[in-house]
């Protein structure tokens, strides 16, 4: 039987971003509850909320304090409730983060290990001399304390790592899942879900060893260790006490056949597809990304999110971001969208001076450009706020007649008319002029990724990103769903 995580078409929300309903220039929980109508209009399954738990906002909310409330910034548990409640009126499921790998340093836990508790330290990584792990953020994953000893932090120093060795850790986080999987959510989102265990004893990278930037992988001591995967066998069991089935969703940034490891009958429903994140314009390379990770189903594709380059600005234009956003809607799986890529919008060019990415203050490089506040018909916030949270460029408003919008909803209604199954067979071909094909047994994807327009396969056009030539090519960076398809 097919659940809706599967195929499932998932909306992501960056709470601060998407709408202010306070007046305080940050979006909240009143503000997206409102206007959940646009997102259920765009034929959504499911929205997914980056963390709104209690937070200093150290890092936007993915440095929490409290696991089991709201920030105020951002309401309270009612207008949670509400916000659920509203969800489920309008057909949404609700996914919202989980963040097991760090805390805040906030945390009444982590205060305690600060002011010397011996065994408040024993629940994070304490050590009287530093390994030379970096952090992903920039520099090292190393903060010294007034009594001269260090703890660790992958991410800012304002995030200690938790220490999953420790058996306290487990039993915690039961019951951050409990709460949130008893007040009705329908999915639960796992931060950095490949972290969590780090090698014992902690031991120095190889001399010469330089991590990518920016990526935890890079480190093997630092995850995707063995014991990561027995957690989310335990959290399975735990999600299957609840009905209606609920999901697991793992932020899992490893190759694709580790990343497959993690995703199974007794451990998580999904990880992310990351690939398309980084893999450039191009037939070949689209070609050879989804062919690796359809070799792992079910298959979760995203090009765009809060952490990456929006796809108008990463691939070059508006065209290639629509011709993006159909592709992964016509591939088998589900499909995550990011708020405001419905409009094709753009990477916004923060001034150094606004921007608020804590990666931005140890590494130079900025998250900011693809968290710009939305820029609504009606404004962001009501009349007479304060200043958004983030500069929103004054040309963003244009871009809300975009042929995007209607391209999505066109196209999020076709797929589920077309019941196209997450477990089709697909092919995929590259031709001579950069013509990127997937045949399924009833669909046909075309992506034109050359500098030419490029014939259509045999078959009736039922969709395109961009209209076709005058005489009926497909032109450059432009998308195509036909069917019946007549086979490679």
């Amino acid at each position: 039987m097919s659940v809706w995580w599967r195929d499932g078409v998932v909306y992501q929300v960056y709470p601060r971003s998407f709408a202010d309903a306070s007046g305080d220039g940050v979006g909240d929980l009143a503000g997206l509850t409102a206007r959940l109508g646009h997102i259920a209009g765009l034929g959504a399954d499911a929205i997914w909320l980056t963390p709104f738990q209690r937070s200093p906002q150290a890092d936007h909310g993915y440095d929490v304090s409290d696991y089991t409330d709201v920030d105020p910034l951002f309401g309270d548990l009612a207008a949670f409730d509400t916000l659920v409640a509203r969800a489920h009126e309008l057909g949404l499921r609700v996914i919202v983060d989980i963040v097991p790998n760090h805390c805040s340093d906030q945390h009444p836990v982590f205060r305690s290990a600060l002011a010397g508790d011996p065994s408040a330290r024993a629940r994070f990584h304490f050590a009287a001399e530093p390994n030379n792990w970096p952090s992903v953020f920039g520099g090292p994953a190393w903060t010294q304390i007034a009594d001269g000893s260090w703890y660790l932090h992958l991410y800012a120093p304002e995030q200690p790592d938790w220490n999953w060795r420790d058996p306290r850790t487990a039993p915690f986080f039961d019951e951050v899942l409990r709460f949130w999987l008893d007040r009705g959510v329908d999915g639960l989102r796992i931060d950095v879900a490949h972290g969590l265990f780090k090698t014992a004893g902690l031991p120095s990278l190889p001399p010469g060893t330089i991590p990518e930037p920016g990526r935890l992988r890079g480190n093997p001591h630092a995850c995707d260790q063995p014991e990561t995967i027995q957690v989310y066998r335990r959290w399975r069991k735990i999600i299957a006490g609840y009905d209606p089935p609920r999901a697991l969703i793992g932020e899992v940034n490893l190759d694709p056949h580790r990343a497959a490891r993690y995703v199974g009958e007794d451990r998580l429903h999904q990880s992310f597809a990351f690939e398309f994140l980084v893999a450039p314009w191009s037939a070949v390379a689209w070609r050879d990304t989804a062919t690796r990770l359809l070799a792992h189903r079910p298959v979760t594709w995203v090009v765009e999110n809060h952490d990456v380059t929006r796809t108008a600005t990463r691939y070059g234009n508006a065209d290639r971001a629509r011709a993006a956003l159909l592709t992964i809607l016509g591939l088998p799986g589900s499909a995550y969208l990011y708020q405001g890529q419905e409009y094709s919008l753009p990477e916004a060019d923060v001034p150094a001076a606004a921007r608020q990415d804590p990666a931005w203050r140890r590494s130079g490089f900025s998250r900011d450009g693809c968290r710009v506040p939305l820029p609504w018909p009606d404004g962001f916030s009501p009349p007479g706020a304060a200043a958004p949270w983030l500069p929103v460029p004054s040309d963003w408003a244009g871009h809300l007649t975009s042929p995007t919008l209607p391209l999505t909803r066109e196209a999020i209604a076709l797929r589920r008319r077309l019941h196209l199954s997450p477990d089709d067979p697909v092919t995929l071909t590259v031709s001579h002029d950069d013509r990127l094909t997937a045949w399924r047994p009833t669909f046909t994807l075309v992506v034109a990724m050359g500098g030419t327009p490029v014939p259509l396969p045999p078959g009736d056009l039922l969709l395109s990103s961009g209209p076709l030539t005058p005489d009926g090519l497909l032109p450059p960076d432009t998308a195509a769903w036909l069917t019946p398809a007549p086979g490679p």
